[in-house]
C-alpha cells in the first residue's frame, strides 16, 4: 500500500512493501489496478488497516491514501486532483466537493469528538477547556478552516472561552504532533487520536464537547479513474469490517 501526507501543498510519497504499480482496470473476479484514497489525516491508523485488509481481500488491487487537512484536500479535488475516493471529517469539505461537481452523493460512515489533549504527565496542569485561556500556558489549535478548527471554535464559542492559541496548525495530527513532543502545554484535537498516541499523550475531560461531533463522509469522486474498485473499496469500509476497526479505534 502507498501512503501520502499533504503538507502546504506537497506531497511526502511512502512506498511500502508489496506496493504494486499504477494502474486501473476491473478483472472477471473482482476489482484490480490502484485506488487513490484522498482522506482526512484523522484516520490515518484506521484507514492504513482498512487498506490493507481491502488489498488482502481483492488481490491485485493497490490502495493508495493520500492523507492531509479534508478542507485541502477538497481543495486539491476542485483543482482537478485525479483520484476515485475522498473520505472527510467535515461535512463542510465534503460540501466544497459536491458542490464543485467532483464528488458523487456521500454517505456517512463514522463519527467523532472533540478531546483536549496534553503531554504524559500534564506538565502545564490543564484540568479543563477554560484552562486554554491561560496566557501561561503554550496551546495549539487546528486552523479555522481545518475541521477540527472548526469543531474546536464551536466548543470554546458554546463555552464561553477565548482561548490563546501559540499556533495554528493545518490539520490534527499536526497539533497531536506538537503534544507529542511536548512543544505545547495542550491542544484541542480528536478522541481518536488521543487513543492513537495514548504512549505518549493524555487526555483530560472534557464534557463540553459531548454534544459537540463531526460527522465523517464518504464518497466516490466523479469521473474516478478506477470507479468499480472504488465503490468496492467505499462498500468495504460500509461492511462490519471496515465499522469495525472504526469502532476499535473510537469512532463512534
Amino acid at each position: 500500500m502507498r501512503v501520502a501526507v499533504g503538507a502546504a501543498g506537497v506531497l511526502v510519497a511512502v512506498l511500502l512493501p508489496g506496493c504494486g504499480a499504477t494502474g486501473s482496470s476491473e478483472g472477471a473476479t473482482g476489482p484490480s489496478g490502484t485506488v487513490d484514497v484522498f482522506a482526512a489525516a484523522s484516520l490515518t491508523e484506521t484507514f492504513t488497516a482498512i487498506g490493507s485488509a481491502f488489498e488482502d481481500a481483492h488481490p491485485g488491487v493497490t490502495v493508495s491514501l493520500n492523507l492531509g487537512s479534508s478542507a485541502a484536500l477538497a481543495q486539491q479535488l476542485v483543482a482537478g486532483a485525479p483520484a476515485d475516493v475522498f473520505a472527510s471529517a467535515s461535512p463542510s469539505a465534503m460540501e466544497v466537493a459536491t458542490t464543485a461537481g467532483r464528488a458523487e452523493a456521500p454517505v456517512t460512515f463514522a463519527r467523532n469528538r472533540l478531546a483536549l489533549a496534553v503531554p504524559t504527565g500534564n506538565p502545564g496542569g490543564v484540568r479543563e477547556l477554560a484552562d486554554l485561556a491561560r496566557p501561561e500556558l503554550t496551546i495549539a489549535l487546528c486552523a479555522p478552516q481545518v475541521p477540527c478548527g472548526e469543531l474546536a471554535a464551536t466548543v470554546l464559542r458554546r463555552s464561553g472561552v477565548t482561548a490563546a492559541p501559540d499556533t495554528l496548525e493545518q490539520d490534527v495530527r499536526a497539533a497531536l504532533s506538537k503534544v507529542r513532543l511536548g512543544e505545547v502545554d495542550a491542544a484541542l484535537v480528536y478522541r481518536t487520536d488521543v487513543l492513537a498516541a495514548a504512549d505518549q499523550v493524555q487526555e483530560v475531560p472534557l464534557p463540553e464537547a459531548g454534544s459537540a461531533t463531526t460527522d465523517y463522509s464518504l464518497t466516490v469522486v466523479a469521473d474516478a479513474p478506477d470507479a468499480a474498485a472504488a465503490r468496492a473499496f467505499v462498500a468495504y469500509v460500509l461492511s462490519r469490517e471496515g465499522q469495525r476497526v472504526l469502532a476499535d479505534a473510537g469512532f463512534s
